[in-house]
């Protein structure tokens, strides 16, 4: 990787034009989508807690439109409306985001690579790792805390319990958004009483149900109402809600499903002897993990052959960046000792590109570069020979 600043160059702007270089000398297209975009897609794919932090406005149609507060989605929605949708691709980007953050400056730079449309998952995670770190090096920060995680084993464990489907909504939700899963586990293995509330006869009808049909009740009663929300929630999350109620008056959580997820969830530290606890774990109780943790374990080999130390890497089965659209391998790196603040963080989102309108799914990695973070923790990038 050759790493070099433009003539006169100065600042994080010089550093980030550097970084782009190298991308570029990696593989990786610039990509250059709009500063304004659909606001829509945020809300629905990153939580709706992205709202308080979107800069809003309306155009004259009513549709509701944000400065892009990532670039993330809107590199994949450019894609998908190119030629290239469907094939292997991969863009890096460097410009600014918005995002209001109380108090810090509420316009800041992003860098980063999205790959889309490899089949080779593993090898393709691994390469998104080592480029994260090449890019941390590039501005002098040789060591680096590698916090990584990987959501697609915490969802095949659900699926492997056997929840019901609103269960595993409400638990793989919880996981993403980093709310306190701990929390929500102990308050649905405790028995509902049998005092009956106003939605009686909602939650009545809604035993049994799936989400679609909630849904379509919830719609009906809502359009009977005149409505098309009730107190900022929208149908789809008041459908989930009465889901939600409907089933824990049907039974708790089983209690040995919770010490499963329990046990599951305590699993941290080196990759290598995770995976022995995964394998130890799915035998003991008899889940079906198996392909799940292959993957994992096939990712790590792919690390340890791009160079990666995989013993310095703290892997954690909790492990996970907060965001809905995450479907397996997800990393953040961090200053060693000072590490509150990810500079580089990312992961598969395999799910996004249908939610944004795919017709086939298609498998997604990437990551971004907190370009002011790195500046601020490093310094001058470092020049080295030859393409990366």
């Amino acid at each position: 990787m050759n790493l070099t600043a433009a003539p006169g160059a100065t600042g994080p702007a010089a550093w980030a034009d550097a970084l782009l270089l190298s991308f570029a000398q990696a593989g990786y297209v610039q990509a250059e989508p709009a500063i304004l975009q659909p606001a829509e897609p945020f809300l629905d794919l990153s939580g709706e807690d992205i709202r308080k932090s979107l800069y809003l406005t309306t155009d004259a149609s009513g549709e509701e439109l944000c400065l892009r507060p990532d670039l993330t989605i809107p590199v994949a929605r450019d894609y998908l409306a190119s030629s290239r949708a469907g094939q292997p691709a991969g863009f890096s980007y460097l410009g600014p985001v918005f995002r209001y953050r109380g108090g810090r400056p509420s316009e800041f730079l992003q860098a980063g690579i999205e790959s889309f449309g490899r089949q080779d998952r593993a090898a393709a995670d691994a390469e998104m790792l080592a480029l994260a770190l090449e890019a941390t090096s590039a501005f002098g920060l040789t060591e680096v805390d590698i916090r990584t995680g990987d959501v697609a084993l915490f969802i095949a464990l659900i699926d492997a319990l056997d929840l019901y489907p609103v269960w595993r909504r409400r638990l793989i939700k919880d996981f993403n958004r980093k709310i306190s899963l701990e929390q929500d586990l102990e308050r649905l293995t405790l028995a509902t009483g049998s005092g009956r509330n106003e939605y009686e006869g909602v939650l009545a009808a809604l035993a049994g149900s799936d989400r679609k049909a909630a849904l379509a009740l919830v719609t009906d009663l809502m359009s009977i109402a005149g409505t098309t929300n009730v107190g900022g929630r929208s149908v789809s999350e008041i459908a989930d809600r009465f889901l939600e109620q409907s089933t824990l008056k049907g039974g708790a959580l089983p209690r040995d499903a919770l010490d499963l997820i329990k046990r599951f969830l305590a699993i941290a530290g080196d990759p290598d002897d995770a995976i022995a606890r995964l394998r130890a774990l799915a035998d003991d109780a008899q889940l079906d993990i198996t392909a799940a943790i292959d993957q994992f374990e096939s990712r790590v080999r792919f690390m340890a052959a791009r160079g990666i130390d995989t013993g310095a890497t703290r892997f954690s089965t909790s492990f996970g960046r907060g965001l809905d659209y995450y479907t397996g391998f997800e990393f953040e790196l961090h200053s060693k000792g000072n590490g509150v603040e990810p500079l580089v963080a990312g992961g598969r989102y395999d799910g996004l590109m249908t939610q944004l309108g795919a017709p086939t799914p298609i498998p997604a990695v990437g990551f971004s570069v907190w370009v002011e973070t790195l500046t601020q923790a490093g310094r001058k990038p470092v020049a080295s020979g030859g393409a990366s």
